[in-house]
Parts: C-alpha cells; sequence; structure tokens
C-alpha cells in the first residue's frame, strides 16, 4: 500500500514534462500514470528482472508476486528501455518480449572524481586489518545475489599469507544472515586467515579507502545485470576477480583488469551454481594466481583505472542517454 501511495503521490508531482523515466518496480506505476495522463513517452531503465530473482520470494513473499505484476505491465507500456548491459538487453527480451528496436543499451557509469585512489592507513587500524598483509575484499549486501557465501567457502582455499575483509550488511532475511555467520564460523575455524567482517555499511570515503588498499576486489555474484560494484573498485585501481554472469563481463576485461570465474548455473531460472564447491575453488584459485604476482597486479590495477575513464564516465553516459530522450520525444511527435 504505500509504495501504491507513493507512485500516486509522484505522478501528482509530475508537471510540464517531455518524457518520464523509471528505474525500477517501486516507480513505475507512477510513470505509466503520467505516460497516459501526460501524453509523454515512458522510459525504463532495467537494473535487474523480478522474474529472474526468484529469491525475492524471501524477501517479498506474496508481495513478490505484486512487484512482477507492476513490472511486467511497465515493460510492456514502455516507448523505451535503457538496458544496462548487452545482457540485460537479453533477459527483457527474453522474459517481457520487448522490440529490440525499444531497446538501448547504457551502461552504469561512475564519478571519476570521487571514486579514486584515496590511501588512508588509519582506516585499515579502525577495522583491524593489518597494514603489511595484503587482503582481498568483498564489498556488498548479504543476499543470494552477492555470493557472498561462496566467497566465504572458498578461504579456506586461498594462500596463507592473505587477510579476507567483508564489508557485508544489510541481509535479505534472518535466514540468510544465519547462513552468513556459520560460513564465517566455519571459514575461522577451518583456516589461519585473518578474516575481518565489518557488519556496517560504512560511510563512502572508508569504503574507497577499503577498495585503494585492497590487494584484490571479489565480486561472487550469481546473478548481477552489471556490477557497478566492480566500477568502484576498477576506478581505485584494485584488480577483479569476479564472477561471469550477467554483464560483469562487460565490465572487467578478463586477464587486462582481473579475472573472470563462469559459475555454471544450474538453469536460467536457478542461478545458483550447478556445483557450489567448485567454484569456491575456482574463485580461490583466480584470488590465488593475482596474489601470486604483485606486478601483475599493479599493471591490472593501471588497467582498470583507465578502463573506467575510457567507457564509463558520467559525461560519456549521460551524452548517450540524453541521445536516447531525443530520438524518443522525435518520435513520440511524429506520431502526435
Amino acid at each position: 500500500f504505500d509504495t501504491v501511495l507513493r507512485n500516486l503521490v509522484m505522478a501528482g508531482l509530475a508537471a510540464d514534462l517531455d518524457i518520464v523515466h523509471c528505474h525500477t518496480w517501486y516507480s513505475h506505476f507512477a510513470g505509466c500514470l503520467v505516460k497516459y495522463l501526460q501524453d509523454v513517452p515512458l522510459v525504463l531503465t532495467t537494473h535487474s528482472l523480478e522474474p529472474d530473482r526468484p529469491w525475492k520470494v524471501e524477501q517479498l513473499g506474496t508481495a513478490y508476486h505484486g512487484s512482477t505484476f507492476v513490472e511486467r505491465t511497465a515493460y510492456q507500456n514502455a516507448d523505451g528501455v535503457v538496458a544496462v548491459s548487452e545482457a540485460m538487453r537479453r533477459d527483457v527480451q527474453g522474459v517481457y518480449g520487448v522490440p529490440n528496436e525499444r531497446i538501448r543499451i547504457i551502461h552504469n557509469g561512475i564519478d571519476l572524481q570521487q571514486y579514486r585512489s584515496a590511501p588512508d592507513p588509519s582506516v585499515l587500524a579502525e577495522h583491524g586489518i593489518a597494514p603489511d598483509v595484503p587482503y582481498v575484499l568483498f564489498v556488498g549486501r548479504i543476499t543470494r545475489q552477492k555470493g557472498i557465501i561462496h566467497l566465504v567457502n572458498a578461504i579456506r582455499h586461498m594462500r596463507g599469507d592473505v587477510q579476507v575483509v567483508l564489508c557485508a550488511g544489510a541481509p535479505d532475511t534472518p535466514g540468510i544472515a544465519r547462513e552468513m555467520s556459520d560460513a564465517v564460523e566455519r571459514a575461522r575455524a577451518a583456516s589461519d586467515h585473518r578474516i575481518v567482517w565489518i557488519d556496517e555499511m560504512l560511510p563512502k570515503p572508508k569504503v574507497i579507502t577499503l577498495y585503494t588498499h585492497a590487494a584484490i576486489f571479489v565480486c561472487p555474484s550469481v546473478y548481477e545485470p552489471f556490477g557497478i560494484i566492480n566500477l568502484e573498485a576498477m576506478a581505485c585501481g584494485t584488480p577483479v576477480v569476479a564472477s561471469a554472469v550477467g554483464g560483469i563481463p562487460e565490465v572487467v576485461d578478463h586477464g587486462h583488469t582481473g579475472l573472470l570465474v563462469p559459475p555454471e548455473s544450474i538453469s536460467p531460472s536457478d542461478v545458483e551454481p550447478r556445483n557450489p564447491e567448485q567454484f569456491s575453488l575456482d574463485l580461490a584459485s583466480a584470488v590465488n594466481v593475482l596474489l601470486e604476482d604483485p606486478a601483475l597486479r599493479e599493471t591490472m590495477g593501471r588497467h582498470a583505472r583507465s578502463r573506467v575513464e575510457d567507457q564509463f564516465s558520467w559525461t560519456r553516459i549521460a551524452r548517450q542517454t540524453l541521445d536516447f530522450y531525443e530520438d524518443l520525444a522525435a518520435a513520440h511527435r511524429a506520431r502526435a
């Protein structure tokens, strides 16, 4: 009910528009109302699709079916869709049958002035991270989508001379919170690695410092339409080990800015790895390759920053978005 009410308020406040542009299903109802009440084109940016995230039932319960209905209705009525990756374009076409001519691939961008190397040893000391031992970093929410349990299970396979820093909070459900706690306890019991679990959502400047000092950033997601978290790490000059799912291969250039690990999903509707133990082992193996070669890490880190500057600046993304707006507005005027 709260979501519906907020959408009605948003729709009522909209006036004198040329385009209405919505992100995520939480605002799709408002977008559809504005499209028809004000006769303007509706644009949706697709960051994920509800039918591709069945684990959301754990979090939303029966409301998950409502969110899927709202999302489907919006895509059926959209004049244009921004897909944040080629993988997302395929999903939008496969799930909702949106014609290719309505879709424009525009990647997410990043603030290059904010996300850049920012060393500050005091942040490491604050969280008990040894400054003279390399560490592997995870940043993200505790969700099934982010695959953090697979990373925790990989720790025992990593080289012994490394720390693991898990900047992970905001669990989706009490159930996955317990799974995470149990997995960390098992990892600590099974190895001598220093595991630092920061279970709060840190301010952005501190996260940037953690990226900066990390030897490797790891993104073990099992579902990731784009993976902006990898952009953040790369912008700070940190090489990435990531799962080769969704839009991640469009961000992380395998062998150049990091290493990709294919998880081999069970099926298109069940994105969990077919062999979870093998996926964890493969993650650890990729991490170990980079741990054993500091020169390679440094080179990949430089390439990572350059790639973000060249391909993912907000200036570039804004120009592409404005071009799409102008094309849609012109087509709308031609139909009037």
